[in-house]
C-alpha cells in the first residue's frame, strides 16, 4: 500500500470517528434489515451531516439500516449509531407495518413473531424503566 492510500484509508478512519464522536456502539438494538421511515421530529443542531441525508432517503421511502449505509458509503456500525441518534429525536421511526402482512387478503391475520419482536423493542425503548412482564414457566 503506498502512502498516498494509507493517508486516504486514515482520513476515512478520523471522519468516521468524528461522524460519530467516537461512538461505537447504538443505544438502539438495529438489525441490518430494521426499516426506518422519517418521523415527525427533528435532528439537533449539532448532528452530522450523514444525519440530514438519512432523514432526505427515508423521506423518500422506507430503507433498511443496510440500504442507508450503501447510499452513504459509512460502515454499517456508524449509520446504526447515526440512526440511534435520529430515532432518540423522533425524526426516524422504525417501521413494522411490512411485518405484519403481505397485503394478501387471505393470509393469515396473526401478527407473524418478527412484529412482536418490532414491538416488543419499541416498548422497552419507549418505557425502559417498566417492569418486565414474566411468564410463569
Amino acid at each position: 500500500m503506498s502512502g498516498h492510500e494509507r493517508a486516504d484509508e486514515d482520513a476515512t478512519f478520523v471522519r468516521t470517528y468524528t461522524l460519530t464522536r467516537g461512538r461505537t456502539r447504538p443505544r438502539h438494538l438495529l438489525s441490518l434489515d430494521t426499516v426506518l421511515s422519517a418521523g415527525a421530529g427533528r435532528p439537533g443542531p449539532r448532528q452530522a451531516e450523514e444525519c440530514e441525508q438519512i432523514l432526505s432517503l427515508c423521506k423518500e421511502h422506507q430503507r433498511s439500516v443496510t440500504e442507508l449505509a450503501g447510499q452513504l458509503a459509512r460502515p454499517v456500525t456508524a449509520v446504526k449509531v447515526l440512526v440511534s441518534d435520529l430515532l432518540d429525536a423522533e425524526a426516524l421511526v422504525i417501521s413494522v407495518t411490512s411485518a405484519y402482512g403481505s397485503g394478501d387478503t387471505d393470509a393469515d391475520e396473526r401478527p407473524t413473531t418478527d412484529l412482536l419482536t418490532a414491538l416488543a423493542v419499541g416498548l422497552k425503548r419507549k418505557f425502559p424503566d417498566a417492569i418486565p412482564y414474566r411468564q410463569a414457566g
